[in-house]
């Protein structure tokens, strides 16, 4: 943890007595924004106490962080220096405060993420079956049928978390209207698009990373890109597109 302008720094460990301790020594300080680096679910419990505290908390974008780094000149990287980057961050960018999801949307996502997950091992074992020798394909073969076991059980109640909320329920229905979008779709789409329905459609493709960016420069003209944004969204958003464009006639080309 790094203040600014002060550049007092110090360190607390990722556990709940390390939050506590954080909370309780921010307490004193009132700062006007904390800001956490994204780190693949590390920071939740943390950010969690924070903003049960009633600070402003922002998770901020691990390359917009980075290129902050990068553009002060600060190419090395320790846990020392991410920290007082994160709090000049912080300082020169104020990034705005956004709620939280609440308990049920984080569990919707740590349900999304583990689907995920085990379509990967899933993938994985399938691949490692057509190369490995003989006599390991009984072990192999057994792992693919639990892990598709595995898979179903979680499908079944990612399904039941959408249709235990009236809300997340009445937006599937709508998602799903769309030919092409089906329930994998759909839920990515709750999940991980939380704010799908409060954005312009500009903004819903900025943050879903398939709005082409502009790269001129004078007379140049180049080739307009789609990068960045949220990956799991853009690849569900993929498929999706290669279903419709047999089925939606707005996509058809």
């Amino acid at each position: 943890m790094a203040l600014r302008p002060s550049g007092e720094c110090w360190s607390v460990p990722n556990t709940d007595a390390g939050a506590a301790e954080l909370v309780t020594r921010l307490r004193l300080l009132t700062p006007a924004l904390v800001v956490c680096e994204a780190t693949g679910g590390f920071e939740r419990a943390t950010i969690a106490a924070l903003a049960t505290a009633g600070f402003p908390v922002v998770v901020a974008n691990p390359r917009q962080v980075r290129d902050s780094a990068r553009a002060t000149g600060q190419l090395a990287k320790t846990d020392r220096l991410d920290a007082g980057i994160l709090a000049l961050f912080a300082e020169r960018v104020r990034p705005t405060p956004r709620p939280l999801p609440d308990g049920a949307a984080q569990l919707l996502d740590a349900v999304l993420t583990r689907r995920r997950q085990l379509l990967e091992m899933l993938t994985a074992e399938k691949n490692r079956l057509g190369f490995a020798p003989k006599p390991l394909h009984r072990g192999i073969q057994a792992h693919i049928r639990w892990l598709e076991r595995q898979l179903d059980d979680v499908t079944k109640e990612l399904a039941g978390l959408i249709e235990a909320s009236p809300v997340w329920r009445a937006k599937d229905d709508l998602l799903q209207s769309v030919p092409g979008v089906g329930p994998i779709v759909s839920s990515t789409l709750l999940g991980e698009l939380p704010e799908l329905g409060t954005l312009s459609h500009k903004q819903a493709a900025a943050l879903a990373g398939v709005a082409p960016l502009a790269r001129d420069s004078g007379t140049l003209r180049g080739k307009r890109m789609v990068w960045g944004g949220r990956a799991s969204v853009r690849t569900a958003l993929f498929m999706a597109v290669l279903c419709g464009r047999r089925w939606n006639p707005v996509l058809k080309v």
